[in-house]
């Protein structure tokens, strides 16, 4: 039997929200298929005008029961109509799932679906939703947060991990891989994993610095030292050295401590292997070394990570 998913649209929502529908489609071609019935709704039914200005038709509210509700982020949090509201928590309370993507984390906790919840948005919104509802349990640093019935995602692409996983739930691992490989994304982040990425916030400006730190991502098992990224730069010790910290704000010792960190976490978090192994994998050797690097860059260790993953695939 298909299961009903339900996207709640508002004028000025954000398109690529709409990224989320794409993996229900594919879904649908899975052996066994078609499973899912994708409804596009608003309050009033017809073109809803996005933040890019790309209109999408809908569905006027109706019956509010669903398998699954999802309602989409804007690219400022905003309020909503009372219709809409009192629709969403009626949704809610007749649906198996409901989900936000981005800030529609807002609307959410506007609808009184937020207290006593763990939930996540948009990093640059989550101390702003954190305000508007203290009640709520706001952990800014996450994909995608799944508390019994309610489900949220960060922003912007965030969208198709949660999608992910919620088919995954429903259709089991292997079709949510196989969906992630007809996206031609890499397989669905786990809910735990930051938001941020090393790589993005070093922000190197040239090619040559670029092309270091990514030959440092693809080599972490190794020593990498400071003439080894050089000769990859084609640039002597002391130039390379200035460069990178004119560049990234960090030393190479430095910004390499920081992807091995990355990396390491992101093992810890979506494998069962020890922390010896991984330790080892991510050029770290010694498992104190990458320990110290651990409180030193998170504030905790990482068996700590290892217990919040395990608890996260319990829940």
């Amino acid at each position: 039997m298909k299961k009903s998913i339900a996207f709640i649209l508002f004028d000025g929502f954000q398109l690529v929200d709409m990224a989320a529908v794409s993996v229900f489609e594919l879904a649908n071609a899975l052996p066994g298929g078609p499973h899912y019935d994708i409804r596009v709704l608003s309050e009033r039914g017809g073109a809803v005008r996005s933040s890019a200005g790309v209109n999408v038709d809908s569905a006027p509210f109706g019956e509010p029961a669903f398998d699954t509700v999802m309602v989409a982020g804007s690219m400022e949090p905003s309020s909503s109509s009372a219709g809409f509201i009192a629709f969403l928590r009626a949704c809610s309370a007749a649906s198996r799932r409901t989900a936000s993507i981005c800030t529609g984390a807002f609307l959410l906790g506007e609808a009184g679906l937020l207290t006593g919840r763990k939930v996540t948005t948009h990093w640059a919104a989550a101390r702003e939703l954190q305000r508007l509802y203290p009640k709520a349990r706001v952990e800014e640093d996450r994909i995608f947060i799944n508390d019994d019935r309610i489900w949220s995602s960060a922003g912007m692409t965030a969208c198709v991990d949660l999608a992910l996983a919620l088919v995954e739930q429903d259709l089991g691992v292997d079709s949510a891989r196989a969906i992630a490989r007809k996206m031609v994304v890499y397989h669905r982040r786990s809910g735990g994993q930051s938001q941020f990425s090393a790589l993005l916030e070093l922000e190197p400006k040239s090619d040559r610095i670029q092309n270091v730190l990514g030959y440092a991502k693809r080599n972490l098992a190794r020593e990498l030292t400071v003439d080894e990224l050089a000769d990859v730069a084609h640039l002597s010790r002391r130039q390379f050295s200035r460069a990178f910290r004119l560049e990234t704000g960090q030393s190479p010792a430095k910004a390499i401590e920081t992807l091995r960190v990355e990396a390491a976490k992101m093992m810890l978090e979506a494998s069962a292997h020890p922390v010896e192994i991984v330790a080892r994998e991510t050029g770290f050797v010694d498992p104190e070394r990458m320990r110290r690097a651990f409180v030193r860059l998170l504030g905790h260790p990482p068996q700590a990570v290892k217990r919040a993953a395990k608890a996260s695939l319990a829940a």
